[in-house]
């Protein structure tokens, strides 16, 4: 049984640009934890108070998913697009128990 993980994605200063290039890259890979049952939840935080913070974009995001392992959590957050184009400029993965709902 493998056990949840939070995956903690902190975004490079201005970093919308670059965001918005990888994003379908990054939400494909999301929709296929998806489909594998594996996301408890996701999304990114915005910059400012806002559903749709505009020009202002965002500072990072988080991913509660389940992995095999701490080791298969971070490989994966290492192999993310955000990762690799540079978005994200600092990443934490670290265990998670689900207490409620």
């Amino acid at each position: 049984m493998s056990n949840w993980y939070v995956i903690l994605g902190e975004d490079v200063p201005d970093s919308l640009p670059m965001r918005m290039q990888t994003r379908a890259a990054h939400l494909e890979r999301m929709r296929r934890l998806q489909d594998e049952g594996r996301v408890l939840v996701a999304g990114p935080f915005p910059a400012i108070d806002s559903p749709d913070p505009g020009p202002a974009g965002f500072m990072g995001s988080l991913i509660v998913a389940r992995f095999d392992s701490l080791d298969a959590a971070r490989a994966w957050a290492d192999d993310d697009p955000y990762v690799r184009s540079g978005v994200w400029g600092r990443v934490e993965v670290k265990p998670f128990v689900k207490v409620m709902p």
